[in-house]
């Protein structure tokens, strides 16, 4: 399908006058502006690791792809040209807060710790994405749109009545981020967990990664308002960020944290990005959108424009730049041996972790499972006796 046969019918499809409030501190060519509200002053190493989580997490993303095209993985979900509003977001939270992340939110999990072919081992269908929610404050990936909206506000709601909100020790105040992309607001689970928040004054951040599509439906045909308006219908301040802007969503973010760990309640944030790549493996991005409009969002790629920055700082040299691809290097190949090392899972092991404690149903569930899989065993090596004689 050509962009000329499309092309009057999708050139335009964002919300009209949506960016006049937008925080922005680099602006699309890496220059540092000023913001009245929002600032960062960060060390040298700080940012420098910044640049770091990004390259690595767009280096997750190609070789999520690549495996996934080699028949590794079933299905890869990228994050390229979102690695700004990830990292930046995901660097502001604390060891104690919690993270409910989408099946994008890659960034997330490899800031807080997670290993990345366990991310990589859900993708190829071996586990669920078993990591420990307590150990690394990231709950498992939610496939269904919306679904981890409610569960956060609930865990929310959870530190709040546990007095882990509103103490002043900054070692034991908790907040909860609840990632979301535009698609996500057209849910009815949405408006239920931002009402709920609300109402009870949850230490949530709602962060919406507004990538421009949701799949093949462009954010114009799924709200009339910027998302962030959302917000004052549910009784919350909403901001608008420029999500390739990794320093300014570290802002926003940091902002929004603190007064949801103080006590002030939840803030919803729209991450304003673009997804560069397909929506997944599985889909054809060509079809429904303009070679022209990534073109112009390439041009404002959240890694070129803070390595722009970084090196207009004098911060960012070609040595630093070369032990960074050779980690890279190192960590795609770790990632590749880690993948293809992957086994598939007992089938039995699926009764394991279904509650913290034996339960008879499920323990006879596994039982009635056994049987039926051992008469199985029993009937085709019948078969394969039978066949050979």
């Amino acid at each position: 399908m050509s962009d000329a046969a499309e092309g009057p019918d999708r050139a335009e499809h964002e919300v009209p006058g949506r960016h006049d409030d937008m925080v922005q501190l680099l602006d699309q060519h890496g220059v540092r502006r000023d913001h009245p509200e929002h600032e960062v002053d960060l060390e040298p190493e700080e940012l420098l690791g910044l640049l770091r989580d990004m390259v690595v997490l767009r280096r997750l993303d190609t070789e999520g792809e690549a495996l996934q095209r080699q028949g590794q993985l079933g299905l890869w979900v990228g994050t390229r040209g979102q690695e700004g509003a990830q990292v930046g977001s995901a660097q502001a939270t604390r060891r104690q807060d919690h993270v409910f992340p989408t099946y994008r939110d890659h960034g997330a999990a490899l800031a807080r710790g997670i290993d990345p072919v366990h991310v990589l081992s859900l993708f190829r269908g071996v586990d669920h994405g078993g990591w420990d929610p307590v150990e690394h404050g990231v709950h498992p990936y939610t496939l269904v749109i919306a679904a981890q909206l409610l569960p956060a506000v609930g865990y929310g709601m959870g530190v709040q009545r546990d007095g882990a909100v509103g103490t002043g020790d900054p070692a034991r105040d908790t907040a909860v981020v609840a990632y979301l992309g535009d698609g996500a607001t057209s849910q009815g689970e949405a408006s239920e967990a931002l009402n709920w928040a609300a109402v009870f004054q949850a230490p949530v951040v709602f962060f919406c990664q507004n990538n421009q599509w949701a799949i093949s439906e462009p954010v114009a045909r799924q709200s009339t308002v910027p998302l962030h308006r959302r917000a004052e219908g549910a009784g919350m301040p909403g901001v608008l960020v420029d999500g390739n802007d990794v320093l300014a969503v570290l802002a926003v973010t940091r902002a929004a944290l603190e007064r949801a760990r103080s006590g002030g309640g939840p803030t919803f944030i729209e991450a304003y990005t673009y997804r560069m790549g397909a929506h997944t493996t599985a889909d054809d991005p060509t079809r429904y959108r303009l070679s022209a409009e990534t073109e112009a969002w390439r041009e404002k790629d959240p890694i070129d424009r803070f390595r722009t920055y970084l090196r207009s700082e004098g911060i960012l040299d070609d040595d630093y730049e070369a032990a960074l691809n050779a980690e890279a290097d190192e960590f795609a190949a770790r990632l590749r041996a880690g993948v293809i090392a992957l086994v598939d899972p007992e089938p039995v092991s699926m009764f394991d972790h279904a509650y913290a404690e034996p339960h008879p149903q499920v323990l006879a569930e596994r039982d009635e499972f056994l049987a039926a899989w051992e008469q199985h065993d029993r009937e085709a090596h019948g078969e394969l006796v039978g066949g050979a004689s």
